[in-house]
């Protein structure tokens, strides 16, 4: 992995998304994709091979979702590799972040990250997320594992407080997943994204409690 070239590729690519960073972001990012690059080759934690694509793919398609994350502690559904959650707490070290997923060699995975980049501010959690009973709900609840957005809705919904957001990461926007969301929720952002690097559409979706509009 050549560091300077993906330092440069991280660099430019927070430039085009115009966030802010404190210093020494963009190596801790580039930590991440070193440490995901190396167990990668063991446990196939995810099907982006090369370091130079996970840039996109995966640091800056996570970090399109910054602005809207809101305040208070954050529930990752599915993180998988740590995605978006992981990448979202490198940038937000003082906002708590739970990181959820079922696989034990992805978890294994996360927490091992999570140390070495010296991140407090996340917990990790082996377990199915409708099993998941942790004893106070989230303002925020995010995935972008999920297939549908009618499973995800009815997998995480009793995981979002009052007032809080369910938050889909989408490609397409998927018209007719709209249509089978499960009573009590309802759409109420759509935001297209863009992402530097990644030539594919990408969506943010935000549910709220609340009965659909006619």
């Amino acid at each position: 992995m050549d560091r300077q070239r993906l330092l440069g590729d991280i660099e430019g690519g927070l430039e085009s998304l115009g966030l802010e960073h404190s210093a020494g972001f963009a190596d801790a990012l580039a930590d991440y994709v070193g440490l995901l690059d190396h167990w990668n080759r063991a446990y196939n934690l995810t099907a982006v091979r090369q370091p130079k694509d996970m840039v996109a793919r995966h640091l800056l398609d996570s970090l399109a979702v910054l602005p809207f994350i809101g305040a208070g502690p954050v529930l990752d559904v599915g993180t998988g590799a740590g995605l978006p959650g992981l990448v979202l707490a490198l940038a937000h070290r003082e906002q708590p972040f739970v990181l959820l997923d079922a696989s034990g060699k992805k978890t294994r995975f996360v927490e091992h990250a999570a140390r070495q980049l010296g991140l407090d501010n996340v917990s990790v959690v082996r377990e199915r997320v409708e099993d998941y009973r942790p004893g106070e709900e989230f303002p925020t609840v995010i995935s972008r594992a999920f297939a549908s957005l009618e499973a995800f809705a009815s997998a995480a919904g009793h995981l979002v407080g009052p007032g809080g957001r369910l938050l889909a990461m989408k490609g397409e926007l998927p018209e007719s997943e709209l249509a089978d969301l499960p009573a009590g929720w309802r759409l109420c952002g759509v935001h297209r994204l863009q992402v530097p690097g990644l030539d594919a559409r990408r969506h943010l979706l935000e549910f709220i409690r609340g009965e659909a509009a006619p």
